[in-house]
């Protein structure tokens, strides 16, 4: 059996410290998956560089850069990865030389080549990348680099800065999220429906023949178990479900305060946490519907060689759930913390934590099962099902729909653009939020592919491009059957920005992007469902399902 050195066990030491934030987020087995992802950055646009410095820093495995321009004054006046002296050179190696100075474990590369030959002669080129990045590309090539990716599921992240609006696109055929990390979600307690090991545990402490110190360190989730049953006593086998109920239930725990000589109640922290966790603890355990959902997807009932970890494991979560979970999902075996004494504390856990193996052995055999079933044996570890089963109630499948489906007008989705655009009656025209910032970015490719530049670009054009972008505008909400028309003050900006891109947005905007990046790579977090776009003027942002 192999050895560390004590320099390998330095480095280790030296990564957790390095990485020791970001580590309590996705743990180690997330960092294991950043350090061997492969990141491709299409243009070295301020927006690019920003996002893959956001990438770099956390420690990506590493990065290529395809750009085939040169540095020119306006890349240094908003890029911080591109300096004075760089004009002139190629802003794919400036670029790579400075963000690779960010983190020495991240590898850099780049290559000075035209994305639309790229595409031409090597296609396979991009979807050798775990996750690729573009930025600033004109429509056309943007649609024939995602057809390419999408063919492979190679994720495709679209981000663009013009002028004050942020815009990003995330497209990925199919993205499974096993730990999802929900803001709000119920304990896994079981009392409702309680396992036998929780019975047992619960039944064999006494309340009435405790001494002081041991009564008054029962853990809440003890007392709520057993002030329930006198609850059901009168009530029938079932959970309080409303304020009144609830109320007497509370009033039952109260009463259960032991009294000293005087008859004051005595400072009993457990009972009051009992009396606080009631409304908590007490829910209905149930399969959530979006994991039932799941477990009528195609991917899950129609297995074969192909079929990824993750719907092997919703198949034999489904079977499990069907049989030994009774209609439950495997115990969670986590418990809150409470007041209790360190013994009964580590008991009760144990009692949780010992379920929660057993449901995952019960697991682990209907995984074996099916993958023999689908020629792939000994493919998924036991730690895998662990994880899987302890987040059972969050899984997520995203599924985004195709830049193609979205420019195409007989697919795109118009219901949820015409759901977000605000018409007024009166003026006939559109109003307010930031789909009308997306519909403006729309109107502006459709303004470059018609006119090799975007709107006022230069300034001897400003003039005339206001009535151009105006008629690519109109044509657009035309061929998408909109009746409505958007206010010129729109144009006018449009053309204002001409298409630059201001750093503070840019920085912005890296941040976002390379959020949800670290979100695909980890398969952790929920990433959006499809678009963002932000407004720098008002400070507002709107995500849009396209």
């Amino acid at each position: 059996m192999a050895t560390q050195t004590s320099e390998q066990k330095s480095a280790g030491l030296d990564k957790n410290n390095k990485y020791d934030r970001q580590l309590r987020l996705w743990g180690d087995h997330g960092q294991s998956s950043l350090e061997t992802a492969k990141v491709c950055l299409v243009n070295a646009t301020a927006t690019g560089t920003e996002i893959l410095k956001n990438l770099i820093l956390p420690g990506i495995g590493s990065f290529t850069i395809v750009d085939s321009q040169k540095v020119v004054g306006e890349d240094v006046g908003n890029n911080f990865f591109l300096t004075v002296d760089s004009v002139g050179k190629s802003r794919a190696q400036v670029a790579t030389e400075l963000l690779s100075e960010l983190n020495e474990d991240v590898s850099g590369d780049f290559l000075e080549e035209n994305v639309d030959d790229l595409l031409e002669k090597n296609p396979a080129f991009f979807t050798s990348f775990t996750t690729v990045i573009a930025t600033h590309l004109p429509e056309r090539t943007l649609l024939n680099l995602s057809k390419v990716l999408w063919e492979k599921n190679v994720p495709l992240l679209v981000c663009r800065c013009y002028g004050v609006i942020g815009y990003l696109r995330v497209v990925v055929r199919e993205h499974t999220i096993i730990e999802s990390h929900p803001d709000n979600s119920h304990e896994d307690l079981r009392l409702d429906r309680p396992f036998q090991g929780l019975k047992e545990y619960c039944d064999s402490l006494d309340l009435e023949s405790m001494n002081k110190k041991d009564h008054s360190h029962t853990p809440w989730l003890v007392l709520i178990y057993k002030y329930l049953q006198f609850w059901q006593q009168e009530n029938g086998e079932r959970l309080p479900n409303n304020y009144k109920e609830k109320n007497a239930l509370k009033e039952l725990i109260k009463q259960g305060v032991r009294k000293n000589a005087e008859g004051v109640p005595e400072e009993e922290e457990n009972f009051d946490e009992a009396i606080k966790n009631v409304n908590s603890s007490l829910h209905k355990t149930s399969v959530p519907s979006e994991v039932k959902a799941l477990f009528s997807d195609p991917a899950c009932l129609d297995l074969n060689i192909e079929s990824k970890n993750f719907w092997v494991l919703m198949r034999a979560l489904k079977e499990f759930t069907e049989n030994e979970g009774n209609g439950q999902l495997p115990v969670r075996g986590v418990i809150p913390d409470m007041t209790a004494d360190s013994e009964r504390y580590i008991q009760l856990q144990s009692v949780y934590r010992e379920q929660a193996a057993a449901d995952a052995t019960a697991v682990a055999e209907h995984v074996h099962a099916l993958l023999h079933s689908i020629g792939r044996p000994g493919t998924i570890t036991d730690d895998e099902v662990k994880t899987f089963c302890r987040n059972s109630a969050f899984l997520t499948v995203v599924r985004c729909r195709s830049l193609e489906e979205e420019y195409c007008p007989e697919t795109a989705n118009l219901e949820e653009l015409s759901r977000h655009v605000v018409e007024e009656e009166e003026e006939g025209s559109t109003e307010g939020d930031e789909t009308v910032l997306y519909i403006m970015l729309r109107a502006a490719d459709r303004f470059f592919s018609e006119y090799n530049h975007y709107p006022g670009a230069y300034d001897n054009t400003m003039e005339a491009d206001i009535p151009r972008l105006k008629s690519c505008m109109n044509k657009l909400l035309h061929d998408w059957g909109f009746s409505s028309t958007i206010k010129d003050d729109y144009v006018q900006e449009m053309c204002r920005f001409g298409a630059s891109e201001l750093h503070t947005v840019s920085a912005f905007m890296g941040g976002v992007a390379a959020q949800e990046v670290i979100k695909i790579l980890t398969g952790q977090f929920v990433p959006i469902n499809n678009t963002f776009i932000y407004n720098a003027q008002k400070q507002n942002s709107t995500t849009l399902k396209l």
